[in-house]
C-alpha cells in the first residue's frame, strides 16, 4: 500500500491495483503547481465534505477519469445535478464492501457547504481496509470524543489535520491519536494558507515527545504504508 501527499487534505492511496483519491484540491495550490491533475487517474475518489479546499478539482479529475466518487448522500446528488452519475452516497457509520476493500464512513465535527452554496450534508471522515491493514483518513474535523469509537481498531495508519483555526492543531492532534490508539500519522491540512502554518520543526519535536511517529510529506512525495 502506498500513499502519495499532493498538498492540503488531498491524498493518493494506491492498494489492491486501484488509486484512491482523496479530497481532491491541488491546481488552486500554488505549493502543488508541479503536480497534473490529468495524469493521476485514480479509479475512487473519496470526498469529506463539500469545502472549496477539498473539491476544487473534484469535477475536472472525476470527468477524465469517470472516478466513482464515494461521499455522503447530500454531496451524491449535487454531483448527480452535475451531470456526474457514478457515485457510491454513503452516509456516518455506514460501511460498503468495493473492490480494493471495505470503507467505513466515520464521524467529522466541521461543516460542509459546497462551493456553490448548496448544502454538503454532514462532514465525514472514511477508514480504509485493504491489504490486511487499517487506514484512517480523518477529513477536516476537531479533536472529538467519537475518535474513541477507533480504539479497538488497531489501525495500522492515520491522516489527520494539524493547521489548527478551521481543524485541530498540533497539541490535539496528539491527543487525537490517544483516543485512536495510532502511533503512524501523516500530518496534513497546513501551510497551504497563512492562517494554517505550521512550525514543521516544532511539530515533529511534539510528535516525536509523546511516543508517535509523525510524518509531514513533502508535495508530491510518496510513503509506503
Amino acid at each position: 500500500m502506498k500513499t502519495t501527499y499532493y498538498g492540503q487534505s488531498a491524498i493518493m492511496i494506491e492498494t489492491e491495483g486501484k488509486k484512491l483519491l482523496f479530497d481532491p484540491f491541488i491546481s488552486p495550490n500554488p505549493a502543488a503547481g508541479h503536480i497534473n491533475i490529468h495524469d493521476l487517474e485514480p479509479d475512487y475518489i473519496l470526498v469529506s465534505h463539500g469545502h472549496g479546499d477539498h473539491v476544487a478539482d473534484l469535477l475536472a479529475i472525476q470527468r477524465d477519469s469517470d472516478a466513482k466518487v464515494i461521499c455522503i448522500a447530500e454531496i451524491g446528488a449535487w454531483l448527480n445535478k452535475q451531470g456526474i452519475d457514478n457515485v457510491h452516497a454513503m452516509n456516518i457509520g455506514g460501511n460498503f464492501n468495493f473492490d480494493f476493500g471495505r470503507v467505513k464512513m466515520v464521524n467529522a465535527v466541521h461543516s460542509s457547504t459546497m462551493p456553490d452554496g448548496a448544502a454538503g450534508g454532514n462532514p465525514a471522515g472514511f477508514v480504509i481496509y485493504s491489504e490486511g491493514k487499517k487506514v484512517y483518513y480523518a477529513g477536516d474535523t476537531a479533536l472529538t470524543y467519537d475518535m474513541k469509537l477507533l480504539e479497538d481498531e488497531n489501525l495500522d495508519w492515520a491522516f489527520l489535520p494539524m493547521g489548527d483555526n478551521y481543524t485541530m492543531g498540533v497539541d490535539d492532534a496528539i491527543k487525537a491519536t490517544r483516543f485512536i490508539n495510532c502511533q503512524n500519522i501523516i500530518g496534513m491540512h497546513y501551510d497551504t494558507f497563512p492562517v494554517i502554518t505550521i512550525n514543521k520543526d516544532e511539530a515533529m519535536e511534539k510528535f516525536i515527545k509523546a511516543g508517535i511517529n509523525l510524518k509531514l510529506p513533502s508535495i508530491g512525495e510518496s510513503l509506503d504504508l
